[in-house]
């Protein structure tokens, strides 16, 4: 296979160049969708000048193919991203930045990257001129606010026989937690001296800033400040405005199936509010976030907290939190077991709530993932994983939700990210390790030939 590592290696800097490109593109699916439809147009017709058939599924997701084969494989990924702050970035998010050996822009590891990558993936295939099963390199536009696309593109065109999407880890991903974004709010805005709280700008990012406008006494703002300076440098901001005393929390971004290694600015900033001015000034909804979310990832406190063998705890991120003088909201993640029912969790969050004078909505879900090791798609990608390193891949489970949940029990997640390497995917300077994205891009060749030659 000597003749793929060649073809990587002279395929490196026009890649790069086309990664640039396509990480230019604000494909961010929360501010709509005519940017990352722009990048599903740039992508196919990338295919096409690669001589690789195409097809568009009503502007919302798309494929590139080859092959003849009775057989159909797959690879999904993913165009749209989650939202980058360019203050909190130390370069460009909206561009390739190489830099001590990293690739950074938003995108480069979730999912842009793997997605350009198994488009060049495909090229060599053809341009190798290796045949047997058809495979589709598979583009979404809406993964990160739902997977919509995925629904729509399957029901039109039918789910692959085996595949794998890149948009994970490295070893194998062989189970996903059930996902749920629930919304909680009051039925009425009876925060009195709360004016204004705003975090969160998607479902699944654990907020990194969050600010409170607050029509408080000098008394007040003087404990405010106490606590503030108390927290350490940076953490809260005080100032005064038109409005009222604007107290803005700092913390630390991170996707919202990993909360533990955020800092949630939401949470903290209704701790300190609640401290000081009580509960009956800021309202209910705060006074529940404070009381029973609070710091916590696990769900202690709403009296989910639960785990299994196979995936491990339930996590819990508050990602959005929106009140003002006539609403108040906020947005929860959670992350549950396989072995758990989506019902069982609800049930008890709407029992806490309740006392709380709260109602509870279930805005969207995905249902646990859990394949067998002896699956056939697993046993494809342990032998493309151990060709290139040498080594046995590990299986894992993980609480983040990919396209391997639509298809069926035929697909898993596999790569691009190797464990230790901090790809800070929903944070600022999100970034790869060059030399392990062009190890995945050799892995990735490998898991594709193999489908194509061997199949199931």
């Amino acid at each position: 296979m000597s003749t793929f590592d060649e073809l990587i290696s002279s395929y490196k800097e026009e890649f790069l160049k086309d990664l640039d490109e396509l990480l230019r593109i604000r494909s961010v699916s929360t501010e709509g969708a005519d940017v990352p439809r722009r990048a599903l147009h740039w992508m196919l017709e990338k295919a096409e000048s690669f001589g690789l058939k195409t097809k568009n599924i009503n502007d919302i997701a798309g494929h590139a193919e080859y092959g003849e084969g009775e057989t159909l494989c797959g690879v999904l990924t993913h165009l749209d991203v989650v939202p980058a702050n360019a203050a909190d970035w130390s370069c460009e998010p909206f561009a390739l930045t190489r830099r001590d050996g990293r690739l950074f822009g938003r995108g480069v590891a979730d999912d842009k990257g793997a997605a350009l990558a198994a488009l060049y993936c495909l090229r060599a295939l053809k341009e190798s001129g290796v045949t047997g099963n058809r495979v589709r390199v598979i583009f979404g536009t809406s993964e990160e606010i739902g997977m919509e696309d995925m629904t729509e593109y399957f029901e039109s065109e039918p789910v692959p026989d085996i595949s794998f999407t890149p948009d994970s880890e490295y070893g194998i991903c062989r189970a996903e937690k059930g996902i749920m974004h629930i919304e909680i709010s009051s039925v009425k805005a009876n925060n009195t001296a709360l004016m204004q709280f705003e975090a969160g700008s998607a479902n699944n990012v654990v907020p990194d800033t969050a600010f409170a406008i607050l029509d408080c006494s000098d008394y007040e703002e003087h404990n405010l400040q106490r606590l503030a300076d108390a927290a350490g440098p940076g953490a809260f901001e005080l100032r005064f405005t038109i409005d009222g005393l604007k107290v803005t929390a700092h913390g630390k971004a991170a996707h919202a199936c990993e909360p533990e290694k955020g800092v949630n600015a939401a949470a903290s900033l209704a701790g300190i509010i609640c401290a000081v001015l009580g509960t009956e000034a800021v309202g209910d909804l705060c006074t529940f976030i404070n009381y029973c979310i609070g710091m916590e990832t696990n769900g202690l406190s709403m009296g989910i907290k639960m785990r299994d063998a196979v995936s491990g705890g339930l996590t819990v991120a508050l990602s959005r939190v929106r009140i003002t003088e006539h609403e108040a909201k906020a947005i929860l993640d959670i992350r549950y077991p396989v072995s758990f029912l989506e019902e069982v969790v609800l049930y008890q969050i709407k029992k806490v709530a309740a006392r709380e004078g709260l109602t509870v909505r279930l805005i969207d879900g995905e249902k646990p993932l859990c394949l067998d090791e002896s699956a056939p798609v697993v046993r494809i990608l342990k032998k493309a994983y151990s060709s290139v390193t040498g080594e046995e891949p590990e299986m894992y489970t993980t609480g983040g939700g990919t396209y391997a949940r639509t298809l069926g029990g035929k697909g898993v997640a596999f790569g691009p990210a190797f464990p230790g390497d901090d790809t800070r995917i929903h944070d600022s300077d999100e970034s790869i390790s060059e030399e392990n994205f062009f190890r995945h891009f050799r892995i990735c060749l490998e898991a594709m030939y193999e489908m194509m030659v061997c199949g199931g």
